[in-house]
């Protein structure tokens, strides 16, 4: 996970030690050290703006120094004591204007008027209709502390995507409808342009990977694996396809990006399932089919996880139980595999997706907590599903058998217990691939992240 940055900002007017009627400060720096400290220690990194600010000269300077760091998404507004609101509505509303987002925490306590402080702001930004998250709770909540990293995380991803561009390598994949993209819906959204290309290109590139380009990658991509690469072309045609895949996005400089896979290049060169799990594995949002949500949903989880992402197939749904299936075809970053069912190699299998070959993944992935999700469109307007879950390991002694109930044993596997109405999800997936995510906290980040673009949460 890319650590957020954030700017933190104390205004108040009863400043600059200013003591109340009993002779105590105003505004409480222990407290304001702490809170500093509580947000460091959940993973952010704090710009911190020295002054406490409540004039309007003093707020323009403030915000004009955080509107002018990119790398900048969001500013935590600490509630110091009382302030005058209109001193800094402008300069917020001019802050926000760029596309930047505040969270406005304030701590509870009689002491330093902090709640007036918080109450007077959070009512002047709705009234002029500025976009913020109102936190009321101590360094000790947990939940507070949490509404604040997730907003932040999400802001900090809106501001990594704005002005990025996302790749296409062929066209729509296996008639999928609920895929596909506007390009100018997508830049009304989220800031970012879609790039295409047909696979011509890229099967050119494969064709001109030297021999010494497939030795070495064979010696990164065989770390992974519990068991030797196989030999022979249709390997080495995988192979040369994931370093041409780098290649390609590398000289675009794409942020993510989609392929096709089949019908054509899997046809024509090879499937794409190791290049594919080998871009997740380095961290690159990415989805096949040219399924722009859910490479987009990738790309999000990716960049809010500890760890990498998969994507698959809803393979089947176990309403009694609360399980799913999610089995990708043949694609998954194989730092995923769990202890019985290790990272090993498999052919793509089937004729009618792929005459070419390739190699294809195979594992069961790793236990854990965290999310699944799809970003969809419903009538033309972004909404996305999302609901908590715990993934299994099917103990050694039945492994197997699951593995065949598919009768696809040899494709990654994840077994995930959902948390949710398993009716009420089945009704808001929108689409067969579910995008799996490790990490409890994704739930609000996405959700977070859904507040700020316009997205529709389906939150179950």
């Amino acid at each position: 996970m890319n650590k957020p940055k954030v700017g933190f900002v104390v205004y108040g007017v009863h400043k600059d030690g200013l003591l109340d009627p009993m002779g105590e400060p105003f505004i409480d720096d222990e407290l304001i050290a702490i809170a500093k400290e509580k947000l460091r220690d959940s993973g952010l990194e704090l710009i911190e703006y020295e002054l406490i600010i409540a004039t309007k000269e003093e707020a323009k300077a403030c915000f004009a120094k955080f509107k002018g760091m990119p790398d900048v998404g969001s500013v935590v507004l600490f509630s110091g004591t009382w302030v005058w609101a209109a001193h800094l509505l402008a300069a917020v509303r001019d802050y926000t204007l760029s596309g930047k987002e505040v969270v406005l925490w304030t701590h509870p306590g009689s002491q330093g008027w902090r709640p007036v402080g918080g109450l007077v702001m959070h009512g002047a930004l709705n009234e002029v209709d500025i976009r913020h998250r109102f936190v009321y709770g101590s360094t000790e909540d947990e939940r507070a502390i949490q509404q604040i990293v997730s907003y932040v995380r999400a802001a900090h991803e809106k501001a990594r995507l704005n002005m990025s561009t996302m790749g296409a390598l062929g066209g729509r994949g296996m008639g999928q409808s609920c895929g596909v993209a506007d390009p100018s819906q997508w830049m009304k959204h989220f800031g970012i342009d879609i790039d295409s290309r047909d696979t011509t290109e890229l099967i050119s590139l494969a064709k001109k990977v030297t021999d010494g380009e497939v030795t070495q990658a064979r010696k990164e991509i065989q770390t992974y694996f519990a068991e030797p690469i196989p030999e022979g072309e249709v390997a080495d045609r995988s192979i040369r396809l994931y370093i041409a895949v780098k290649k390609l996005v590398e000289k675009e400089n794409w942020e993510f990006y989609t392929i096709q896979s089949f019908p054509g290049l899997a046809d024509d060169y090879s499937a794409t399932c190791l290049a594919q799990s080998m871009m997740l594995e380095n961290g690159f949002g990415t989805s096949t089919l040219s399924d722009f949500n859910t490479a987009l949903t990738v790309k999000l989880i990716t960049d809010m996880s500890d760890e990498r992402v998969y994507y698959g197939d809803l393979q089947h749904i176990d309403l009694e139980a609360k399980e799913v299936k999610i089995i990708g075809d043949g694609t998954c970053p194989p730092s995923l595999a769990c202890a019985v069912g290790p990272a090993k190699f498999a052919e793509h299998g089937i004729p009618t997706e792929g005459e070419a070959g390739g190699l294809s993944i195979s594992l069961v992935c790793k236990a854990g907590e965290g999310v699944l999700a799809r970003l969809g469109r419903r009538g033309g307007k972004f909404e996305l599903a999302i609901a908590r879950c715990s993934i299994f390991e099917p103990s050694a002694e039945e492994i197997e058998t699951r593995r065949h109930e598919c009768n696809i044993p040899f494709w990654p596997h994840a077994f995930v217990t959902v948390h949710a109405d398993m009716q009420d999800f089945v009704q808001a997936w929108n689409n067969e691939y579910a995008v799996l995510g490790y990490g409890e906290h994704l739930y609000d980040d996405l959700i977070a992240f859904c507040e700020m673009t316009g997205i529709e949460p389906i939150a179950l």
